[in-house]
């Protein structure tokens, strides 16, 4: 079952096309990731599917109800940890997630319970009296994600929550997230971390300038469009023209990256072909597959 469903979605601003006819389904209990460089529309497609900014043009469906005429309701059964924090300093940690949690008409006991708990879960517990300035950005960034969880949520939007966090930070919220997908929640997730999507979404749409450019699990995006293992041959500008003339001539799958060739979807007998460039195979991954898809090149 569907629990997000978009239809020919559309965000523009001005002359700039932020989401250009966007078209997928979120099926529920799944972890769905969207990964993309800066400006690809990520962002802008989950503010619409929280109903913060209305679409251009297009449809939106959220646990069955069309957005536009339910958005209360749906917002009541979301969970949303943003990008940026956007706690009030005045405030305790306790303090913010009760306020938070009048949002919602959930009783002052109830919501300590929950705010407790949540503290809990991603152990910070102990900071529950601490001003938001004596936090870490590793603990603001996990206390985004408790404050998600508070109204109990059937999908929790996630919009880049383990960027600036430490190794050890970071596998703590994987693992909550992995535990919170167990349990049931929906998970949509707004990622450039190519480790982070891999490990935990189920399937991904690989978004660049507002387009979906692929949409499969990891494992199929690795296999589809790189195969699983790379070749790679360091070239020099002495012999990087014949390099590529012969790779060319074999008809082989391949891309020039800087000093080196990488050559895609061949078995151990092809690349034999290309033994006396001496070749290195590498395992291939998610990270592969996004440079194929968007390029190497930086676009502000």
């Amino acid at each position: 079952m569907a629990i997000i469903k978009v239809v020919n979605l559309t965000k523009k601003f001005k002359e700039l096309v932020a989401v250009s006819n966007v078209s997928l389904e979120i099926a529920e209990r799944e972890c769905f990731g969207l990964l993309g460089p800066n400006g690809a529309g990520k962002t802008s497609l989950i503010r619409m599917i929280t109903a913060v900014s209305p679409p251009t043009a297009g449809n939106i469906w959220v646990m069955g109800k069309d957005l536009p005429k339910y958005d209360r309701e749906v917002k009541a059964q979301l969970g949303v940890v943003p990008q940026i924090d956007n706690f009030d300093p005045d405030l305790t940690v306790m303090r913010n997630l009760l306020t938070y949690a009048r949002y919602f008409d959930i009783p002052g006991k109830e919501a300590y319970r929950r705010s407790l708990e949540a503290l809990k879960l991603f152990q910070l517990e102990e900071k529950h009296n601490s001003q938001i300035r004596e936090l870490s950005g590793g603990m603001k960034r996990r206390l985004l994600i408790a404050r998600g969880l508070i109204n109990q949520p059937r999908m929790l939007i996630l919009d880049e929550p383990t960027i600036g966090l430490d190794p050890q930070a970071k596998h703590l919220v994987w693992q909550k997230l992995k535990q919170l997908k167990s349990q049931g929640v929906t998970e949509l997730l707004c990622t450039q971390n190519m480790e982070e999507a891999t490990l935990l979404c189920d399937r991904i749409a690989i978004m660049h300038l507002g387009k979906v450019l692929a949409l499969d699990s990891p494992q199929q995006l690795i296999r589809r469009f790189v195969g699983d293992k790379i070749w790679e041959i360091e070239v020099t500008p002495n012999n990087k023209e014949k390099v590529l003339q012969e790779l060319a001539n074999l008809k082989f799958d391949f891309e020039e990256a800087s000093n080196v060739v990488q050559a895609f979807h061949l078995d151990d007998e092809s690349a034999k072909k290309m033994v006396s460039f001496n070749p290195r195979p590498r395992s291939a991954t998610l990270e592969d597959v996004f440079f194929r898809l968007t390029g190497r090149l930086l676009i502000e």
